[in-house]
């Protein structure tokens, strides 16, 4: 989930009751069940609400970037290629075609080592 900043947060709210076409005065229609139900983009420091993520937000071309600016720190680079990927954890070491590489690597020799410990004992 994406955290605002206070300037990010007034932005957004800004922009959902201008541009978002599903905020009918501050209550969202997406979520209307019968009762008006009060939109959630607007009284949250989250990005919560995909539709604005994906139709409204990318109209404002400096704050888009400096929201999902934050998601490209979880960019990392690859040990053996330097190419950048997506980690999935904070462990992730190698790109996933390295990563294939690497494992059958590993994975030989650890069979290699443990065939030598049967053959010694």
């Amino acid at each position: 989930m994406i955290r605002l900043t206070e300037k990010q947060y007034r932005a957004v709210k800004r922009m959902t009751r201008a541009a978002c076409a599903n905020n009918d005065c501050g209550h969202c229609l997406l979520l209307d069940d019968g009762e008006p139900c009060v939109c959630v983009q607007s009284i949250s420091y989250s990005l919560i609400c995909r539709y604005f993520r994906e139709a409204v937000l990318p109209a404002d071309r400096q704050l888009y970037g400096e929201i999902t600016r934050d998601r490209e720190i979880d960019l990392k680079r690859c040990a053996v290629c330097g190419d950048t990927f997506a980690a999935g954890s904070n462990r992730a070491k190698y790109c996933p075609a390295c990563a294939g590489k690497i494992r059958r690597r590993q994975k030989a020799a650890s069979e290699r080592k443990r065939r030598l410990r049967i053959k010694t004992t």
